[in-house]
């Protein structure tokens, strides 16, 4: 299957008690027909640290085709149907990161394969949301890639994705993007979190990760990385 250029990350605050009958919905409801006009739904998420947050990911072939298929979703008989519902559960849906793919990496790339196979909730992700200045996200790619990642996998992490802003005008504006921002974001899957905390564990005793790494890279940030635990719903492409 061809790769995909253009990543949703969007993070959606809830009314209390709203997840579990947002989640329903959608991939009773909105899952197939998105992926009918294109998009591929990479992972669909529960927040471990907010029971009020559902997160998700999608993709597109590129942004001529992200235009085309928003508006062919949403104003066609799915949404027209269903969309009053999912909007009810929902305090704010407008949490979104526009976001293409590192140069020479594939998200996701491991469930592609086997994206029509049963899917399971197995597996916690972490997402790291780095906030940078601007211009800066291809400087820090690369280090992560060359400096970053390789330790992370050795501690024990998988890396599922990577990711830095996608520049690109949305031609959407019915769906809201955060705009005028400049990130750096990886996904990491661990076994549970008894594997996330030997991860930790593991990288707080390398001297490299510790003494050189992190310090690079906090450094470069402006705020403190985000990270954020979250596990797979049943229709997730990305579990473990």
């Amino acid at each position: 299957m061809k790769p995909h250029a253009v990543y949703e990350l969007r993070r959606y605050r809830l009314h209390p008690g709203g997840r579990e009958r947002l989640i329903d919905l959608f991939d009773r409801e909105f899952v197939d027909p998105q992926e009918a006009l294109g998009m591929r739904v990479e992972g669909e998420f529960r927040d471990c640290g907010d029971p009020d947050a559902f997160v998700w990911v999608r993709s597109f072939a590129d942004m001529e085709t992200r235009t085309e298929a928003l508006a062919a979703f949403y104003s066609g008989p799915v949404w027209k149907e269903h969309g009053s519902l999912a909007n009810e559960t929902m305090l704010n849906s407008d949490n979104v990161l526009l976001l293409k793919p590192v140069a020479g990496t594939q998200p996701f790339a491991r469930k592609l394969a086997r994206e029509k196979e049963a899917r399971s909730t197995k597996g916690l992700v972490t997402v790291n949301i780095c906030s940078l200045a601007p211009g800066m996200e291809d400087r820090f790619a690369a280090f992560f890639i060359a400096e970053a990642l390789p330790i992370l996998e050795e501690a024990g992490a998988r890396i599922e994705a990577a990711f830095v802003t996608e520049r690109s005008a949305n031609a959407f504006p019915r769906l809201p993007v955060r705009e005028g921002e400049t990130v750096f974001v990886w996904f990491e899957m661990h076994e549970d979190e008894d594997g996330l905390s030997r991860h930790q564990e593991r990288l707080s005793n390398d001297v490299r990760w510790t003494s050189e790494v992190f310090p690079r890279m906090d450094s470069q940030c402006w705020r403190r990385i985000e990270v954020s635990r979250l596990t797979p719903t049943s229709r997730s492409l990305c579990t473990l």
